[in-house]
């Protein structure tokens, strides 16, 4: 039987300019693990006589990692980031996200890291800390059950 959770999924980030081997991301945030933003395939327009165009356009992907203040995995992105101060260089990643419980695999390929907070926001408690990596693409496949 399939379950909704996400407990149980495993995200891989391969950051070869940065580590030597792939390193895995966790500490997840309570309510917000990572999303990818809705993107447009198409572009349509119509014209003044009401007849539509339409063509295909190749977007970026956007994913949000969003990690609660005591994850380990903050050093891989302050590392990330570090590194691509220092070069004045951005440093691409590939990544695999495995949710078994709808048995997908998603190879993410060709990101960079291009969106960041240099701490977490102090509160009652600390808060989570986003990162947004903008990739090439996202492509779904199937695992074994």
């Amino acid at each position: 039987m399939r379950t909704l959770t996400s407990a149980n999924s495993t995200f891989i980030l391969n950051i070869p300019g940065v580590f030597p081997i792939p390193v895995p991301v966790q500490g997840y945030s309570t309510d917000d693990a990572f999303a990818v933003e809705p993107f447009d395939t198409a572009e349509a327009y119509m014209g003044v006589d009401g007849r539509m165009s339409a063509g295909y356009t190749p977007n970026v992907k956007k994913l949000t990692v969003t990690l609660q203040a005591d994850s380990p995995s903050l050093e891989i992105f302050d590392a990330w980031k570090g590194a691509q101060d220092s070069a004045r260089e951005v440093f691409l990643c590939d990544a695999t996200i495995v949710i078994p419980a709808i048995s997908k695999t998603y190879n993410l390929v060709k990101g960079v890291l291009n969106n960041t907070s240099t701490m977490p926001d102090a509160k009652k408690t600390l808060q989570a800390v986003k990162y947004v990596i903008t990739f090439e693409s996202i492509e779904p496949a199937l695992i074994a059950a």
